[in-house]
């Protein structure tokens, strides 16, 4: 929740989804949890199916069990969200984020760089024969500057904390720039 500058991306591109499968952003990744989230129409319809109350539900596994602890967990989370008014620090810190990342426009093996709020995903040039190759030595160099990064593919993918301050986003940046000019 809130890393697109609002609570969902759903709200944040002004769409009203009719079912809505939420996760790892309930407790903030701290514990399994999750939840389906559907419209009332979409909820009267499967209540009317009628049958047992124990049959009312999606059994999912363990992440939609509703542990006491994890759902402890989603509660604390969630209080900080709100209490902290993180939404509201990432909205203004996106426009900041979304400038830096920008900055290595042009920097070599980069082709591509889109974000949105806290999020940011950069298209490295693939090596011949190789596609996920370059990705993942970029990112063991970030590791190695202290930076964790996420690859897949062909990307690079950034989705720093809440808490992150100016000064750590360009650290963060610069440290993702040197590893690229590092990288054959």
């Amino acid at each position: 929740f809130g890393r697109c500058g609002a609570y969902t991306g759903a709200e944040a591109f002004g769409v009203t989804p009719d079912i809505m499968n939420i996760a790892k952003q309930v407790t903030n990744g701290t514990q399994p949890l999750g939840a389906v989230v559907a419209t009332k129409e979409i909820y009267d319809t499967f209540l009317s199916a009628g049958g047992p109350d124990y049959m009312l539900e999606f059994a999912h596994g363990y992440t939609y069990s509703a542990h006491p602890v994890t759902c402890a967990a989603g509660i604390a989370a969630l209080d900080v969200l709100v209490k902290e008014d993180m939404v509201k620090r990432v909205k203004s810190l996106a426009p900041y984020f979304e400038q830096a990342a920008h900055s290595l426009k042009g920097v070599k093996h980069v082709t591509d760089i889109r974000n949105y709020g806290l999020a940011a995903g950069f298209t490295i040039e693939a090596l011949p024969g190789e596609p996920a190759r370059r990705p993942y030595e970029i990112a063991m160099k970030c590791l190695d500057k202290g930076f964790y990064v996420r690859y897949g593919g062909d990307t690079i993918q950034l989705a720093p904390p809440f808490i992150i301050e100016k000064s750590e986003i360009d650290s963060l940046i610069n440290g993702l720039g040197e590893a690229l000019h590092e990288t054959a």
